[in-house]
């Protein structure tokens, strides 16, 4: 008598799935705070607010994915940074609004699972929850056999944070003569990597573990070098009483693009264009694509990860405040009048 049709047979593996729970536990609990009341493998999470520090809350959220960064990842099989990204992308939207990150939840989804591969995945997102301050309270990993490429997975988080009612930061307050400060980037982050991959992979025809002079080291460890996390940074300007008066996360759309959204009719942002920092990587895909810089500027951040905006008397103590919590930044434009949105100025 044959036996019966198993989930496993059908490509599903409920044991590596329980095997995967036992390799991340002590990753996943390193990131709790005293707020987190749950443990790990409950049907949700639960995280007690701070009403004390809290006592006019307001929630903050974000959600957002790695993009087809993850190709990277597969191409040099290198699986540890892509979750660092992926906290990275979601906390520092949510920061932009003066939100304190509390906690986050990813979603892991792939064909089949390995334990291995998934753990290295989820060590980078405990890994920068732990960067964050926040407790990665829970997630779902879904097998899903059939429905990606072997070998490949897709990512996506959210993240919640919390900040008095009165204190939130939406751009209202920006006005003349309020100095642009960027703080820089890590390279690439998480966006632009479509033209990437065409540029390097398809037109130049790079390998994925080629040394490239103008990088210094291998061209997939530039490519894989995770989002930087700004939470550290801006929650100490806040604790310092720095006059915060709006944030931008550098991300798709490059400067000109986020950097408007937060701007009040009004207001225009002139950014030097001389000021932005010249990292190689952005310069080599300038010259290897002949890519000109108004697509440069709206596809990548260019060197600058995020932008705060506070009045020209807090400029320099908050460079100052940045440099001690380990973050380079500098004054890069100011605030004039004129139609809202953001121009290029040649010092």
């Amino acid at each position: 008598m044959s036996e019966g049709l198993t989930y496993r047979d059908a490509g599903v593996d409920i044991e590596e799935g329980e095997r995967l729970v036992g390799l991340i536990s002590p990753l996943v609990q390193e990131t709790f705070r005293k707020e987190v009341l749950t443990g790990i493998g409950g049907f949700s999470g639960l995280f007690s607010l701070d009403t004390a520090r809290y006592p006019d809350p307001v929630l903050v959220s974000g959600t957002d994915g790695v993009g087809t960064k993850l190709k990277i990842a597969f191409m040099a099989d290198r699986h540890d940074t892509v979750g660092v990204d992926l906290v990275a992308m979601c906390v520092n939207d949510i920061l932009t609004s003066g939100a304190e990150p509390l906690f986050f939840l990813d979603y892991f989804a792939t064909g089949r699972l390995t334990a291995e591969k998934a753990r290295d995945v989820i060590s980078g997102i405990a890994r920068g929850c732990r960067e964050a301050g926040c407790a990665l309270i829970g997630g779902e990993t879904a097998e899903m056999p059939g429905f990606y490429p072997d070998g490949e997975y897709d990512l996506s988080g959210f993240a919640v944070g919390v900040v008095n009612r009165n204190s939130i930061i939406d751009g209202t307050a920006i006005a003349e003569s309020d100095r642009i400060i960027g703080l820089r980037s890590a390279g690439l982050h998480s966006n632009g990597f479509s033209l990437v991959r065409k540029l390097f992979f398809e037109i130049h025809k790079f390998r994925i573990d080629q040394h490239v002079e103008q990088l210094g080291r291998p061209l997939g460890e530039e490519l894989l070098e995770p989002t930087r996390i700004y939470v550290r940074g801006v929650l100490e300007l806040l604790r310092e009483g720095i006059h915060l008066k709006g944030m931008a996360h550098i991300t798709g759309g490059g400067i000109s693009g986020n950097l408007s959204r937060i701007l009040p009719e009004g207001c225009r942002a002139e950014i030097s264009r001389d000021s932005l920092p010249r990292l190689p990587v952005f310069e080599l895909i300038s010259d290897l694509g002949k890519v000109e810089f108004v697509e440069m500027e709206r596809t990548f951040n260019l060197g600058i990860g995020y932008i705060i905006i506070v009045p020209e008397t807090d400029a320099e103590s908050s460079i100052h405040i940045l440099k001690e919590s380990g973050y380079e930044s500098s004054i890069i434009g100011v605030i004039n009048k004129g139609g809202k949105g953001v121009v290029y100025v040649q010092d």
